[in-house]
């Protein structure tokens, strides 16, 4: 995990810790770093502005002040359980992993009734979506957001792995599968790349040279991006 998506993590993990806290230890034992990295990503965190608090001694640790969270959200127990729903059963989307970071934010807010019927509603519905390892995900969406290349091992249809540095364009989801679409300079070439068959993967520090997304063609007309909802 990036050090920018453990600090996220960690704010979110103290807002759901509220009043009671959580001690040094236990973060680290959460996120798998040492007590001194969880305090310097603490100082951190208030460096940045968070508002947390800090009790020394036993029974002690650090949490946010109460300012700090969001305030009451108004939804239906159904459109509570949509969000849910629709994050759960794309684990394999870019940004994924905080967007249902923002939803668990959103169900913490939500004023007790709504949130005993949201959560007896989410146990009637599930889902069984294979997931991308992190660190693969981690990687190409960070090359993505950076606009840095990224080194990927891939494994193409005929079983024949290749490493390859890219230069990433775009996400696209086609058929419920995902893809990273980029300039491939193995191949001198646009490429559709399916996240699955992407073994590993680790971005550069190599700044990506300008291709866009214009290169890639004309898109289908059912194709959309995510800010575009249609009427």
């Amino acid at each position: 995990m990036k050090r920018a998506e453990r600090l996220h993590a960690l704010s979110e993990m103290l807002r759901r810790s509220g009043p009671r806290g959580c001690t040094a230890e236990r973060l680290a034992r959460e996120f798998g770093v040492s007590v001194r990295t969880v305090k310097r990503d603490l100082t951190a965190l208030e460096n940045s502005g968070a508002p947390i608090w800090s009790r020394p001694g036993p029974g002690g640790g650090y949490g946010l002040v109460a300012r700090g969270t969001l305030p009451p959200v108004t939804l239906t127990p159904t459109q509570a359980v949509a969000l849910l729903a629709a994050v759960s059963a794309a684990p394999d989307a870019p940004y994924a992993d905080l967007a249902l970071a923002g939803v668990r934010k959103i169900m913490d807010v939500l004023d007790p009734q709504t949130r005993t019927k949201a959560d007896e509603l989410a146990g009637r519905v599930w889902v069984d979506a294979p997931r991308t390892p992190r660190t693969i995900k981690s990687a190409l969406e960070e090359a993505m957001s950076e606009q840095r290349v990224v080194r990927i091992g891939y494994t193409s249809r005929d079983g024949n792995t290749t490493t390859r540095d890219v230069e990433p364009v775009m996400f696209a989801s086609r058929n419920g599968q995902w893809y990273l679409i980029g300039w491939c300079r193995l191949r001198n070439a646009m490429r559709w790349f399916l996240v699955s068959r992407i073994e590993h993967a680790s971005a550069t520090k190599i700044a990506c040279s300008g291709h866009d997304i214009g290169e890639i063609g004309i898109p289908p007309t059912t194709a959309r991006p995510v800010n575009d909802q249609g009427d």
